[in-house]
């Protein structure tokens, strides 16, 4: 059948034409002042139709009081409303039919004084309103599908972008959590309460600057660099359950098995999950269109522990409580076993400076992985200015691991040089504590405060290995010389204990200015014993110590922190610069060979920023800082170690720690008149005394590592994003949005004694488009490309310069009733990969659902890559190679699945409304 979309398209215009012929222009105007005559700045102003009280239009008042609102409406009659905080809100109607061009003049808001209640129901259904620090939505007043999730109704707010993995931006800057009534739901995943919390649960979408809960009782400053969102729950349906349950069976023995349960009552909130799935998600994040099967091809590729197929079994639960005001308690409990096949093909040009070979590598693994996480957060407040809490956290992991690789390097000619091939099979068993507890008390109304903390943290790991390499070395001629076996058992035990002292205090020098005065000391103990046996020959066990790659090893640090700096607050200007002094005392000690070394880094440190909002939506913002980070253990210890037997790596003790300056800068604003927000940014880091590897490569081409310090490094980055929503009156919208960011990085290295440079410049830019018909279809087409171009000091002729394409398409209709078609289509291009590796693919996936029982459940089928045309390929250029890899990825499947949810807020079905029973 052939499709004429010339006359489809034509059908679709004279459609939009209609309506818009259907429609008047408006127009509304006018400024918002106080009694004493001065602008109300952020002022909303919003236009509801008489008929229904649905909204029409709004926007808000700039920083002279003034607005416009123009659009089309089909509506005979209007009714304007003017909200501000503090004020009683302003309301007049309007006949469409006799007036379309209205000018209100000046609109003296008057004081509200003993009739708060009143302001407060008639402003509730302002859609947006601005206060000092809060961009606060009303979720009603932004259309949806009546059985929609809280993330839905994110991505009609305005200034707010919501990615296919579920993540959050607000005017560019990202959304770090997200809080139901004012505290955490499931832990710190945000997609958890985002794709699971029904919308006629929530009233109120607040944005805030994140706070930690002691800023949040002192009154500080949070940071502005990322957001959290607060969901407040009506007060009518703060009483009730709502569950979701999904099965689903497919081809190739896929399958998933998910549920949901949430329970609350006021203050007092439970939550039950689990899940149980083959196709590589966590089960817990509930896409409305496709599931637990994800919508894109990046989040299948990259979950699941690195890559492969992994099967994945999970549950947990949440307890949240509040016992007046006094007492509260949020813990939360999580079990994941996570079994994870891989199978990786690896393609690597390796750059000296007198010549170049290549490896190529193939390995397997499987792994299997108990995790358990539990968390408490205890609150108590004996009185109204104090404060104490008590954070402990416990993370336990328990795994089994098999892996089996093989490599061979060669000349450019293709002559042998060497191979290696390796079995490793082992136990680990791990334990993470940690606790912050701190008390603090506040000393009158102007901000003064004191805090005392102690935080500790206590990990150990266990980790048992079987190994066993044979490793073939050729001559010039590529004739077999030698062959070397280690067989050996390696028992490595690792301890690290931080323990931190802090006091942290704030005396107010006027009503903006204040002086913040701050000590940390913290103690750093890490112990690595590394023992390695090998097996003689013709005995079954391990019983002969390998001394030259055992090692017991003992590293301390003492890093002491005073600072001082001072603190502005005002209504546009806030500001913070502090300094002090940066002590480090860094200790090693080889306990086998008996070295030690023993130093002490000072450095002056300064940390500082600035946020000065030009509007009350519209703001710059820079900061500066610098610290000194002591090197990991693995580059510290002194021993070597030769499971790679190609690439055998030893620690250096006598490193230093690297000193790095960080800078960044952005401008963001939205405009509420034009629905339009710009985002822009800049940053970077420079790097003294960064750790670097130095590497020598013998003749043999077996390469032997070590780190050392250097200086000259560094990273920048720079970006901006730029989006507008255009709503139409016939109930669609478009949002086209565009993005470019783009980085330079200088790296610094040494093989074979010789210092190199490699800089990689990265240019990305990005468009998208979201048209939507509300109840019909939703269309959102998306173009990325990536031009990248490294360059090498140590060949020049190896310099690489390619263009990577990612074209996608997102298709879901709501059409005919009940029925929902998604489609998620993505085409990759790689524009530089090795002879053998494929460069390009589509990724499609497709959902097919029907909803019934009054939209309580839904039957769907969904295929994944129907093309099956799904691979994992990449291209990664370090400072002295190129390498091109290959992964074992998740391939085509189809899967029939049921889903049932039920609920009932305040005492009432949620869907009863569309049952017709009201």
């Amino acid at each position: 059948m052939k499709f004429n979309f010339r006359a489809i398209l034509v059908a679709l215009m004279s459609l939009l034409c209609f309506a818009y012929t259907k429609a008047q222009d408006f127009q509304v105007q006018g400024k918002v002042v106080d009694s004493q005559n001065t602008p109300l700045e952020s002022a909303t102003v919003y236009i509801e139709k008489v008929q229904d009280s649905s909204l029409v239009d709004y926007t808000i008042s700039d920083v002279d009081g003034n607005f416009s609102v123009e659009g089309k409406s089909d509506a005979d009659a209007i009714n304007i409303f003017i909200s501000y905080t503090g004020f009683n809100t302003y309301k007049k109607q309007f006949s469409l039919q006799e007036q379309s061009n209205i000018d209100l003049g000046e609109v003296i808001m008057k004081f509200s004084t003993n009739s708060l209640d009143e302001v407060l129901v008639k402003g509730d259904r302002a859609p947006v309103t601005i206060k000092r620090d809060t961009l606060e939505f009303n979720a009603s007043s932004f259309k949806t599908q009546p059985d929609a999730n809280v993330e839905e109704v994110l991505k009609q707010l305005p200034g707010v972008e919501v990615d296919n993995e579920g993540n959050i931006t607000v005017n560019g800057k990202e959304v770090s959590r997200i809080l139901v009534n004012g505290k955490e739901f499931f832990g710190d995943d945000p997609k958890i309460a985002t794709k699971n919390l029904p919308k006629e649960l929530i009233d109120k979408i607040q944005v805030v600057d994140t706070k930690t809960k002691s800023e949040e009782f002192t009154g500080e400053e949070g940071d502005s660099e990322n957001k959290t969102i607060n969901l407040t729950i009506e007060e009518d349906k703060n009483k009730g359950y709502f569950s979701r349950l999904t099965a689903g069976g497919g081809t190739d023995e896929r399958y998933e098995l998910s549920g949901i349960a949430n329970y609350f009552k006021d203050d007092l909130r439970v939550s039950l999950l689990g899940s149980s799935n083959n196709i590589n998600s966590s089960g817990f994040t509930f896409d409305e269109v496709y599931d637990a099967m994800g919508r894109s091809a990046y989040s299948i590729n990259n979950t699941g522990g690195g890559g492969g197929i992994t099967k994945s079994d999970n549950a947990g639960f949440n307890f949240a409580n509040e016992w007046g005001e006094k007492a509260e308690l949020n813990s939360n409990y999580f079990f994941n076993r996570a079994d994870n096949r891989t199978a990786t093909t690896t393609n690597r040009e390796n750059i000296l400076p007198d010549r170049t070979y290549f490896n190529n590598s193939e390995s397997t693994s499987e792994r299997q992985n108990d995790n358990h996480r539990a968390r408490v957060n205890f609150e108590f407040k004996p009185d109204t200015l104090t404060r104490i809490s008590f954070r402990p956290n416990v993370n336990v992991n328990k795994g089994f691991s098999s892996n089996n690789s093989f490599t061979e390097s060669f000349k450019e000619d293709g002559t042998p040089i060497n191979n290696a091939t390796t079995q490793q099979n082992g136990e680990v068993f791990s334990t993470n504590f940690s606790n912050r507890f701190d008390v603090t008390r506040k000393f009158g109304s102007k901000g003064a405060f004191i805090r005392l903390g102690f935080n500790n943290t206590n990990n150990t790991s266990e980790d048992d290995q079987v190994y066993y390499s044979s490793r073939e070395i050729y001559d010039d001629a590529g004739n077999l010389e030698s062959t070397e076996v280690q067989d050996q058992f390696i028992d490595q035990d690792t301890e690290e204990d931080e323990y931190e002292l802090e006091f942290r205090s704030r005396l107010p020098l006027s009503e903006k200015l204040s002086l913040d005065v701050n000590y940390a000391y913290r103690k750093r103990n890490r112990n690595s014993a590394r023992l390695v046996y090998d097996r003689e020959e013709g005995e079954d066990d391990f019983n002969s110590l390998n001394d030259a790659l055992s090692n017991d090893f003992e590293s301390e640090t003492f890093d002491h922190r005073p600072e001082a700096g001072l603190v502005y607050e005002g209504e546009k200007l806030r500001a913070s610069f502090s300094g002090g002094l940066q002590s480090v005392r860094l200790k090693n000690e080889d306990l086998f060979t008996g070295n030690s070394f023993d130093n002490t880094y000072n450095n002056l440190f300064v940390n500082s920023y600035f946020r000065y909002k030009l509007t009350n939506t519209k703001s710059i913002y820079f900061n500066y800082r610098n610290s000194r980070n002591t090197p990991s253990l693995t580059q510290l210890q002194p021993v070597t170690n030769t499971t790679n037997p190609l690439n055998i790596i030893t620690g250096n003790p006598n490193l230093d720690p690297t000193l790095e300056h960080n800078i960044y800068a952005n401008f963001n604003n939205y405009d509420f008149k034009s629905r339009s927000g710009f985002y822009a940014y800049l940053g970077g880091t420079f790097y003294n005394d960064r750790v670097v590897s130095l590497t020598t490569t013998d003749e043999d081409l077996v390469r032997t590592t070590t780190y050392t310090n250097v200086d000259g490094a560094y990273n920048l980055f720079a970006g901006f994003s730029l989006n507008k929503r255009i709503k139409f009156e016939d109930g669609s919208s478009l949002n086209p949005r565009v993005g470019f960011r783009t980085s330079f990085n200088k790296n610094i290295g040494f093989t074979n004694g010789v210092q190199f440079n490699s800089e990689t410049l990265s240019l990305t830019p990005q468009l998208s488009v979201r048209y939507e018909i509300d109840d019909l279809i939703s269309i959102d087409p998306n173009y990325q490309l990536t031009y990248n171009n490294a360059t090498y000091s140590l060949n020049t002729g190896r310099d690489q310069n390619f263009i990577n394409h990612n074209l996608g398409l997102e298709l879901t209709t709501y059409w005919p009733k009940n029925f929902i078609f998604g489609n998620d289509i993505s085409y990759q291009h790689i524009g530089n990969m090795s002879p053998g590796f494929k460069n390009d693919f589509v990724l499609w996936n497709m959902s097919l659902g029907y909803k019934l029982l009054g939209d309580d459940g839904i039957v769907k089928v969904k295929v994944f890559d129907v093309l099956d045309q799904n691979i994992s390929t990449s291209r990664y250029t370090g400072e002295d190679f190129i390498q091109d890899t290959q992964q074992l990825v998740l391939e085509q499947y189809v899967m029939f699945s049921f889903t049932y949810k039920f609920s009932k807020f305040g005492g009432k079905d949620p869907n009863d409304r569309r049952r017709g029973r009201f």
